[in-house]
């Protein structure tokens, strides 16, 4: 009887293996359903959205970390007293991080702003006063009549040529931007004349990004003078990086900047002529001796050579 068994045990146990053999390998390869068509299909990602910076506003500046409203002026080229004004500041010092400042006047500031081109005017008007008559022994002729009436008005047209010819240097001085109070619109940039601020070696050019100007190297207390005409906008040092600092507006547009100098001969608000001193070159926060210009329009720095005269 035992020998009969063992044959069906070995048969039993060859069985129990297969079963355990085939329940390994379905675990090793699980079948998955799948959608049709998908088996091909690459499993991406959903793109993450990032927020864009906010951009200002035409006419307006975010005031960022370590912002002042001097360099905010410089940096737009606007006098700071205006931003005083145009962003109604009862101190100019102090500003906020993530506060909206106004860096060009809206339409009802610019109405209110001086017109600074030379409007031409029109000729005097004089009010017409009764000749005198005076009785004459003689009696002239109808065609003497007509002489004298032509040189009457000849008479006239001399003293309107005569009005608006001494009119015209006015207007020149005021173009010039060499009298109180007058500036040059934009449209008159490229009137502009232009000289070199001082004499020197140029050490450093222009490089957008790295220099905003050139550098001139130069002896302390050497003449640095106003490259062209215009009105005192700054003076002082409270733009740091740039020292002892004078910056002229020559038009709407455009302004120069001459920084570490030694001292300042000129102030605020003075109208400067083109080759006229306006401070002694130093070393204020510099390494070396040097005359630091630039030149910016828009409030954007620009390669001073395109305006200076070649030398």
């Amino acid at each position: 009887m035992r020998m009969k068994q063992t044959p069906r045990l070995v048969l039993l146990t060859l069985t129990l293996g297969l079963v355990a053999g085939c329940t390994t390998t379905s675990r090793q390869a699980p079948v998955i359903e799948r959608p049709v068509g998908s088996s091909t299909a690459k499993v991406r990602p959903a793109p993450v959205r990032t927020e864009e910076p906010r951009q200002d506003a035409k006419g307006t500046y975010t005031v960022r970390r370590g912002d002042t409203l001097l360099r905010i002026a410089f940096d737009h080229g606007q006098s700071y007293r205006d931003l005083v004004t145009w962003n109604n500041l009862a101190d100019p010092d102090d500003i906020k991080v993530g506060q909206v400042l106004r860096v060009a006047p809206n339409e009802r500031q610019s109405s209110s702003v001086v017109v600074t081109q030379p409007v031409p005017m029109p000729p005097e008007t004089r009010p017409t006063v009764p000749r005198k008559t005076t009785p004459r022994a003689d009696k002239k002729t109808v065609g003497e009549d007509m002489a004298d009436a032509r040189s009457d008005k000849a008479g006239e047209r001399a003293e309107t040529v005569a009005a608006a010819n001494a009119a015209a240097p006015a207007a020149a001085v005021a173009v010039t931007g060499s009298r109180v109070g007058a500036t040059v619109t934009a449209t008159d940039d490229e009137k502009l004349s232009w000289m070199w601020p001082s004499d020197g070696r140029i050490i450093a050019t222009f490089d957008e990004g790295k220099n905003k100007g050139i550098d001139i190297a130069g002896r302390a207390g050497q003449q640095v003078m106003a490259a062209g005409a215009g009105k005192v906008m700054y003076a002082g040092s409270g733009i740091r990086g740039y020292g002892n600092l004078v910056i002229v507006k020559h038009s709407n547009s455009l302004l120069s900047a001459y920084a570490h100098n030694r001292a300042i001969v000129v102030k605020e608000g003075d109208n400067v002529a083109k080759g006229q001193v306006i401070a002694e070159m130093g070393d204020s926060d510099a390494e070396t001796v040097k005359l630091h210009f630039e030149i910016r329009q828009q409030g954007k720095p620009v390669d001073p050579s395109r305006f200076l005269p070649s030398r």
